[in-house]
This record gives C-alpha cells, sequence and structure tokens, in this order.
C-alpha cells in the first residue's frame, strides 16, 4: 500500500464490532476480567488502550517498525528512549538538536551518571572519533533544528553497528511522508507528534518507533513503569490528523519552496537554511535518504532591522513556540526553544540573536510573503 493510503488505511482501520468507519475513543481506564489474568488482551489503561493502540499500530506500519509506542508529549518519548542506557553510559547528540533534548540529559540524565557528548553528526569522522568503550547510542536530528544540517543516517547506523550502538533518529521534521529512518538502519525512530503528526496545534503527543521485539520490549516496560502514556482522546486526534498528513506535507513544502526562492535575496535578510540551500554534499545525502524538504525555513534578520520590531509586526505568522500546524508559526531559537543551551555553543554553531525559525503553514502563500516584506518594512530602523 503506497503511502498516502496507507496514512488512511493503516494500523487498525475502523471498528470491526460495529462498523464505524473510525477507531472508537475508548474512555475507561480499567477492563473486567472474567478470572485473574484471563481478559481480552486489556487490563489497565496505562498497560494498553485500545485506541492507543491503534495509533502505536498505525506509527509502527507508517515507519515500517516492529511496534509503536504513544506517549504524553515529545520529551517524554525521548526520555524514554535515554532510559535505556544505563549509569556510566553516554549518548552522542547532533550538536544543535532541540533545545529539550539537550535539556534532559544535561539537567537529568547527566545527574544519573548518563552522560552525553555533543557532535557535528553530519561529519562522519567526527562521529566516528566521538565513540568511546562508554558510547552506547547515536541521536540525530536531520535535519536539524533550527539550523538544518544534514546527518547520514545509513551511514552512521553502519558505524553504531560496527560499535553495536543503537541510532537513534528524531524524524519530527521530515515525517514518515517524506524519510523512513529504520528502513535506513535506524533502530528508534521517535517523533513530537505535537507537530506535522497532528498538525493542528491542538494535542500534545510523542511517538517511539522500534525495529526489534527486543527494543520493543524494552520500551514498552519503561512506557508502562513509568507511565507517561498518551491519553485516548489524544489518541484519537492524533490519528485524524496523521490522516491528512499528505496532503498537508505537500502544501506545505510547496509554500516553503516558494517562500525560500522570494527572501534567499531579499533585502534585510542575511542568510537563509533550507535543505535545497544546502552545501552539495548535505543536499545529495539529504536526497538519497528523503523524499522532500519540508517546511522549515530558518533565517537571520539584518543588523539594520530591529528583530522585535520585525516580530511584532507580522499579522499573518504566529510569533509562538512550537511548529507544524496548519498555521504558520515564527519562533526566536535563542530565546525560546534553544534558550535552555549555553549562549557560548549557540553562538558557536550559528544559533544567533537575529536567528529566527519559520514553520510554514498551509496559508495562501501570498498572504504570508506580504506578511513578512511588510514587517521587515516595519523593523527598518
Amino acid at each position: 500500500m503506497k503511502i498516502e493510503s496507507l496514512l488512511i488505511h493503516g494500523g487498525v482501520d475502523g471498528d470491526e464490532l460495529t462498523g464505524a468507519v473510525n477507531v472508537p475513543v475508548y474512555l475507561t481506564s480499567t477492563y473486567k476480567q472474567e478470572l485473574p489474568g484471563a481478559h481480552k488482551g486489556y487490563e489497565y489503561s496505562r498497560t494498553g488502550n485500545p485506541t492507543r493502540f491503534a495509533l502505536e499500530k498505525l506509527i509502527s506500519d507508517l515507519e515500517g517498525g516492529i511496534m509503536g509506542f504513544a506517549f504524553s508529549s515529545g520529551m517524554a518519548a525521548i526520555t524514554s528512549v535515554f532510559m535505556l542506557l544505563n549509569s556510566d553510559e553516554e549518548v552522542i547528540i547532533s550538536n544543535n538538536v532541540y533545545g529539550g533534548t539537550y535539556r534532559v540529559l544535561n539537567k537529568i540524565f547527566k545527574n544519573l551518571g548518563i552522560n552525553y557528548k555533543l557532535v557535528n553528526t553530519s561529519d562522519l569522522n567526527d562521529v566516528r572519533n566521538s565513540i568511546t568503550d562508554k558510547t552506547k547510542m547515536i541521536f540525530i536530528e536531520t535535519p536539524t533544528n533550527p539550523l538544518l544540517s544534514i546527518s547520514d543516517i545509513a551511514e552512521i547506523s553502519k558505524i553504531a553497528k560496527e560499535h553495536s550502538l543503537l541510532t537513534v533518529v528524531d524524524n519530527t521534521f521530515m515525517t514518515p511522508y517524506f524519510q523512513r529512518p529504520i528502513s535506513l538502519g535506524a533502530d528508534i525512530v521517535v517523533h513530537s507528534a505535537t507537530k506535522y503528526l497532528g498538525g493542528h496545534s491542538d494535542l500534545v503527543a510523542g511517538l517511539v518507533v522500534v525495529n526489534s521485539d527486543y527494543l520493543a520490549e524494552k520500551i514498552h516496560f519503561i512506557q508502562n513503569s513509568t507511565g507517561g502514556v498518551l491519553d485516548p482522546f489524544s489518541s484519537y486526534l492524533l490519528i485524524r490528523g496523521i490522516k491528512t498528513l499528505a496532503v498537508r506535507m505537500d502544501r506545505h513544502e510547496q509554500n516553503a519552496k516558494t517562500i525560500v526562492d522570494e527572501i534567499k535575496n531579499m533585502t534585510g535578510i542575511d542568510k537563509v537554511y533550507y535543505p535545497t540551500l544546502l552545501d552539495e554534499k548535505s543536499i545529495s545525502i539529504h536526497n538519497k535518504q528523503s523524499s522532500g524538504n519540508g517546511a522549515i525555513i530558518s533565517f537571520s534578520i539584518n543588523e539594520k532591522y530591529d528583530l522585535k520590531r520585525f516580530l511584532q509586526n507580522l499579522k499573518v505568522i504566529t510569533l509562538g513556540e512550537s511548529l507544524g500546524g496548519v498555521e504558520s508559526l515564527i519562533c526566536h531559537p535563542a530565546t525560546m526553544t534553544h534558550a535552555s543551551i549555553p549562549k557560548e555553543i549557540r553562538d558557536s554553531l550559528g544559533i544567533t540573536e537575529n536567528l529566527v525559525r519559520l514553520s510554514v503553514g498551509i496559508e495562501n502563500v501570498d498572504d504570508l510573503l506580504n506578511d513578512i516584506k511588510n514587517a521587515l518594512k516595519e523593523a527598518l530602523i
């Protein structure tokens, strides 16, 4: 089945009992048992819920994994993956990952004896040279947040397997519509499903997909033990959002390409970050592993323009955290999504004070372009 159809008919397709075309919302905490341990597959909704299971089966089908797991947020999903590590072990992470990923490692797991290394995972030699006897996992974003750097999933997965390491890919930006890391050798895929998979800025959720029964058993144990599960109604909303992923991503990307072409030479904008504007090697790697470029654009505002005034004068584009909704959202990474990363690290990477990240929505693209132009006009010092 092609992905456009799998988005709609994957997982649990409808309800066999009633013929309903949508999976019901099972709002129950517990389930009747005929005898102790004799039940119909469910005993307590932290351990398993039919609506959540339908979502978990759907994302597993979409990513080509063995099993999927739904969590109460993207960070709950990422945290559960890091719980696979033991004290005195370490993880290599892409050096410009989402600030929340850095924060949970630096402020929580580090205190538990689990260490991390910030590595330019776009450079395979840097990846190889960073591996020690304590390294057990490589965690990458590609494209990264917010500078859209590209890492070679297949090659990193090969390096990881040579050293018996796990490869984890945060696939939030690309979604399985554009990129399927497990097919490229990754062991685990994570999503902030709050973003494109949900698509309407009306839920918070995280997803994990694994490529083996062993990892499925491990993640399920962590999910059930720590309890950060997704509720049934949010699971239902997420299934509904995923059904329109293909048409939404096509429109998101179409708008993003048009905006990139317009703003890359626009007065007042110094540099634009987008997969099509990277160096030839990065473009080649990205095109090899992804079928699209997504709809996240980062760009830096010229010093002759007041950044705050620019943001305040946007009328169609909304200043706010998050991304991936049908509405266009813009944020200031240095003080918002990446504020938890020390300034010296942000500056060394290029996450500067004049950088903004735009999540392009599905509005009329002319309205979006006019909004940017008008805001820049008002921001000129």
